[in-house]
């Protein structure tokens, strides 16, 4: 996950911030406060929400990091929902609660498939012994045949 990419996504917040800032200085305008305090509010509060944007950045980026990079050398890379550790923030959680979801769904549906192909197998070795049945009894009746003409001549 690039900076770009997360501060894009946070733009709104930042404009918010910038705009919260905007009015509180606004309204020390009329006051007769030093330049010292005017100065201190924003920058504190720039300060803490620049902290805390940097933590939310790196938790994020380690997680989609670590999970790209898992995805990237399983073979059976529907495997990744079992590797992967759940996350600590809110969008991680309903990350991997989707993909327990979605391999949830996935394994139901292949077990369909499985179970509705084990039951075409088993029709068709029933079909077979059906058929061979009189097949087999067809040909004791004209061995029985053959012996009986065989003893005529």
């Amino acid at each position: 996950m690039k900076i770009e990419n997360f501060l894009k996504d946070k733009i709104i917040q930042i404009l918010l911030l910038l705009f919260a800032i905007t009015t509180i200085e606004i309204f020390l305008i009329p006051y007769n406060y030093e330049n010292f305090i005017k100065f201190y509010i924003p920058t504190i509060i720039i300060f803490i929400y620049t902290i805390s944007l940097t933590i939310e950045y790196i938790i994020k980026r380690n997680f989609y990091s670590n999970l790209l990079n898992t995805i990237d050398e399983l073979e059976e890379k529907y495997l990744v929902n079992e590797i992967i550790k759940t996350p600590n923030f809110i969008e991680g959680r309903i990350l991997k609660n989707s993909l327990e979801q979605i391999d949830k769904s996935m394994i139901e549906n292949v077990n369909k498939y499985k179970y509705r192909l084990q039951d075409y197998k088993d029709y068709i070795e029933l079909w077979i012994h059906e058929i061979k049945l009189p097949i087999a009894s067809r040909k004791n009746d004209n061995r029985k045949q053959q012996k009986f003409s065989y003893k005529k001549y």
